[in-house]
């Protein structure tokens, strides 16, 4: 019986160690900064000048297009009127040149207050002693396969504390994705026929920096919980 209890408990201790590897390599990775985004997908930066060519095709050739249906406007053809088009087609052709400025711009707002979550003072965490201390718990409060069943808690943790990392992984990705092919996004606002898709990108933009906000105050907030129940783990 020593000999399981022993293999449990280094079962229930490697999984921390590994919580706590995740914890110190991905949480201060993802954020506002598309540094770590560009270090595992390089070609994104590259490509990035073809969709901004593809932008700037893409404005122009509706500006001619929508010039060109002006002169069928007497047949029923719905149109838009040639002065405005042009002012908007400029405007978009500026901001889509300079949609990197812009979103760089973005990204450092945004930032603020992830960086602000990610530096509050907050109880140390080491995910290793969660074992430990959920071990002397249960050996207080209970009789028989202590470890075993420390080690089925432990697993719960890891498992609910991992799916919350893959969430906040995959919003980051998501965030990149838009913020490299942001020129196509600029170009759809040229048209009054496309300027929807172009406020659907913003409000998809604006509601991945909120949702990566409230996933890195989700983990901190975790974080701090665990902090804390082990500092005073029978003050519950």
């Amino acid at each position: 019986m020593k000999i399981l209890d022993g293999i449990v408990e280094w079962i229930a201790e490697q999984v921390m160690n590994i919580l706590d590897l995740i914890t110190t390599s991905v949480l201060g990775a993802l954020g506002c900064s598309m540094d770590t985004f560009l270090r595992y997908f390089p070609a994104a930066e590259s490509m990035y000048q073809i969709f901004l060519a593809l932008a700037i095709g893409l404005i122009l050739l509706n500006w001619v297009w929508q010039l060109f249906k002006n002169y069928f406007a007497g047949a029923g053809v719905e149109a838009e009127d040639p002065l405005k088009l042009s002012m908007r087609t400029f405007l978009f052709l500026f901001l889509t040149f300079y949609a990197k400025d812009i979103v760089d711009l973005l990204l450092n707002i945004a930032g603020t207050p992830y960086s602000w979550i990610l530096t509050d003072d907050l109880p140390s965490l080491k995910f290793a002693d969660f074992n430990s201390v959920i071990t002397v718990i249960l050996g207080v409060c209970a009789n028989g396969a202590v470890a075993l069943i420390a080690l089925i808690l432990v697993l719960i943790l890891a498992w609910n504390y991992i799916k919350l990392l893959f969430e906040a992984a995959e919003r980051y990705i998501l965030l990149g994705v838009l913020v490299f092919t942001a020129p196509v996004a600029f170009a759809t606002g040229a048209s009054q026929s496309t300027g929807n898709i172009f406020k659907s990108w913003c409000r998809m933009l604006g509601g991945q920096f909120f949702l990566l906000l409230m996933n890195a105050w989700c983990l901190r907030l975790f974080t701090s919980m665990v902090g804390t129940f082990l500092a005073n783990p029978l003050s519950i």
